[in-house]
């Protein structure tokens, strides 16, 4: 059966790296096609995965996810139904990650501040339409370029970003493998469930079949969270919550 994962973090922390993991899932996808339009949404995908890396810290907070993880998964060394193999190759990942992160010259996003076609076409981005031919004509020199010379160029910023999508690839999927999925009834749309005191719950994961008639709208914050399964039966009407129960999957996300 093919399942729908809908996502709700409960901190800061794992809402930079969603949001992080959503850019570069754009970035990745636009940087492998070879048409001006891709070329042109690879290039606002950059723009906005370092706007999103400069409102804080996240090499610093990717460092200290690691760290945590890498604590945690040291402890299972000693038990016996672990995949030692497995372990052994998640530990050395976190550690190569984390050794180049922590390197005093890895400044992700620092190559596309100081390129100055980047930022010509960041300053007119801003503005509806802001990159037609007439308004950067160096942009549409650029975009007529062979694609070969195109890609070499975008392969070049990407890898000025590429660690913290490794960094973020590597905690996200700790993270959402860490809960043990419990399956769920909502009565008449509505669940609630308290969290743990004691547990670190990071994300909240709703699985619904993907032809599912519903999709559910998640809250929470450090002691419950609430979830409301809604349907929109067109898109010119408002969304309500549904009477019917509504079986599911629940995955809460502790590491």
């Amino acid at each position: 059966m093919n399942l729908i994962a809908y996502e709700q973090p409960l901190n800061e922390r794992i809402r930079a790296f969603l949001r992080l993991e959503h850019l570069f899932k754009f970035a990745s996808y636009h940087i492998s096609g070879t048409s001006e339009w891709d070329n042109r949404s690879a290039i606002i995908d950059f723009l906005n995965i370092v706007d999103q890396i400069s409102r804080s810290d996240i090499k610093m907070d990717l460092i200290k996810e690691l760290e945590k993880h890498s604590s945690t998964l040291e402890s299972l060394k000693n038990n016996k139904n672990v995949d030692m193999s497995r372990l052994n190759e998640i530990l050395e990942n976190i550690s190569t990650v984390s050794s180049i992160l922590r390197n005093s010259s890895c400044q992700p996003g620092q190559t596309i501040r100081q390129d100055e076609f980047i930022s010509s076409i960041k300053q007119r981005s801003i503005m509806p339409s802001g990159s037609c031919n007439f308004d950067l004509p160096n942009y549409h020199y650029w975009l007529n370029k062979s694609a070969e010379e195109r890609k070499k160029d975008l392969q070049k910023w990407y890898e000025d970003l590429e660690i913290l999508y490794e960094g973020v690839k590597l905690t996200l999927t700790m993270v959402r493998n860490s809960s043990n999925p419990v399956h769920e009834i909502a009565t008449s749309g509505f669940f609630q469930k308290p969290i743990d005191s004691g547990l670190s719950c990071q994300l909240i994961r709703i699985l619904l079949p993907s032809n599912s008639e519903y999709y559910p709208e998640i809250s929470g914050g450090k002691h419950r969270f609430t979830v409301r399964f809604m349907q929109q039966l067109t898109s010119d009407s408002r969304p309500v919550q549904t009477s019917d129960n509504v079986e599911f999957e629940l995955h809460c996300c502790i590491l």
